[in-house]
């Protein structure tokens, strides 16, 4: 029941084969079984009030697909009455008042709220660890890190704990996990899904909330339940649901793989090899497939991306750093983005700005001729669970804590939607392929998402 894809449990509760009280209870039992070694899921609430609500939600009226499905929110969104500590001691004790909007769509479709998923201190880093709650270990290769930020909410679902989640991306936090733990990730659309109505909604468009899963047609559903636009907010897209267009004859589509960026991105030997031969077998839907060369400067989009990447993350941090009190709590390289983004000059940030929207031109021309163009989730295999990131990769040295992961850079700078598919594993290692498309093509993509669910099942 728990391995089932989220759309048939729904089915299930929804014809009564199936009660929200029964999966409360098999969620309970599988989460005590697998989570202490994987630490995937935090601040559990207490198992008799999920019970309780559990049997209201047998007792009431459907509210929507998600009726009493048991969900965990990743821990840097707000959950009524949970707490949200972003990983940091700063936030340790700190319950909040409400939900997000994203998450309070999901409980307004009827999800039960068991807990929170794991992420690393305020969503740093591509690794899963934290000092309030320690490691997630990768849900295939134990003793190795489930990647980030969307950490936990990888791990949780891999290990069918919870059958869809949430999580957020800005720097490649709902790909690489999902890549590592053989889940689908999707970082729809910027603006697709709203994110709060508070501070700052102008000049940060780095990061966007998004669906976790491990059926395609499970994203969709999700996208579709948190999409949409808030009227406090700009920017916001209209959304159509997706879930029920699918099915789609993918025969021409055309898709163009990126590899290595011209020899920009070093990988970890194996990776490459290993995605270049999978890529191959969207022929095998009727897509022609064809290696591209790097259509834009590595360079000026690492420039570009660090530059903003700092900026935005002096602006959210930069309170607590002005605090000696919550200063003390931030891990290094938080300090390190603070003090980097607030030495930039506007003249610098406008020249960022500038690149960026350079891509995003380039980026237009090319999917005149792809609809999809992909890289793999990830530089490297899942590292040990006791490094803070990878210091060398394919022998160059790394010259932050994120350089490794620059691989997803060109979707997040312009905000394109991008799909990471999970592959076989290559020796026992896991990882994933990320279809960037065409901004607003949403549908797309999960089309080919889907076609790859359809060809890996056969």
């Amino acid at each position: 029941m728990l391995d089932q894809p989220a759309f048939a449990i729904s089915a299930a509760l929804a014809a009564g084969d199936l009660t929200a009280r029964t999966l409360m209870q098999a969620t309970l039992q599988r989460v005590a079984a697998r989570n202490p070694n994987l630490n995937a899921i935090v601040s559990l609430r207490d198992p008799e009030a999920l019970m309780a609500e559990a049997l209201r939600a047998d007792a009431t009226e459907r509210k929507g697909w998600l009726h009493g499905m048991p969900l965990a929110v990743k821990d840097l969104s707000n959950v009524a009455g949970l707490p949200t500590t972003m990983g940091s001691p700063a936030f340790k004790d700190r319950i909040s008042p409400t939900s997000d909007i994203m998450i309070q769509r999901m409980q307004d479709a009827g999800a039960i709220i068991i807990g929170k998923t794991n992420t690393p201190e305020f969503g740093l880093g591509s690794h899963t660890f934290n000092p309030v709650f320690g490691a997630t270990q990768n849900a295939i290769m134990a003793g190795c890190t489930a990647g980030g930020s969307s950490g936990g909410a990888a791990v949780a679902l891999a290990a069918g704990m919870v059958a869809v989640a949430d999580g957020s991306d800005m720097m490649g936090s709902l790909r690489n996990p999902a890549g590592w733990n053989g889940v689908y990730g999707m970082r729809p659309t910027w603006g697709r899904v709203p994110s709060e109505p508070v501070g700052d909604m102008m000049l940060h468009p780095l990061s966007t909330g998004g669906p976790m899963a491990r059926h395609p047609r499970d994203l969709a559903l999700l996208l579709d339940t948190m999409a949409g636009p808030d009227p406090r907010q700009p920017f916001g897209l209209d959304h159509m649901p997706l879930a029920q267009h699918l099915g789609a004859d993918l025969s021409g589509r055309r898709i163009g793989w990126l590899g290595d960026w011209d020899g920009a991105y070093p990988m970890e030997d194996g990776v490459l090899d290993h995605c270049a031969g999978q890529v191959r077998r969207f022929e095998n839907m009727g897509c022609a497939v064809e290696a591209v060369p790097a259509p834009f400067s590595a360079d000026r989009m690492w420039e570009s991306w660090t530059v903003l990447r700092s900026f935005a993350v002096a602006a959210s941090l930069g309170p607590l750093y002005d605090q000696p009190a919550t200063r003390k709590a931030l891990k290094d390289t938080a300090i390190w983005e603070i003090e980097r983004g607030r030495s930039y000059s506007a003249a610098k940030v406008q020249r960022a700005s500038l690149i960026r929207s350079d891509w995003f031109r380039t980026a237009a021309r090319a999917f005149d001729t792809y609809d999809a163009l992909v890289l793999p989730t990830a530089q490297c295999w899942p590292f040990p669970i006791d490094w803070a990131y990878p210091e060398v990769l394919d022998g160059q040295a790394m010259d932050s804590y994120h350089r490794w992961m620059e691989v997803v850079v060109p979707a997040s700078l312009i905000g394109l939607p991008a799909v990471a598919v999970p592959l076989p594993l290559s020796k026992g290692r896991p990882i994933g392929l990320q279809l960037m498309g065409r901004s607003r093509d949403d549908l797309g993509l999960l089309q080919l998402a889907q076609g790859w669910q359809v060809l890996n099942a056969a």
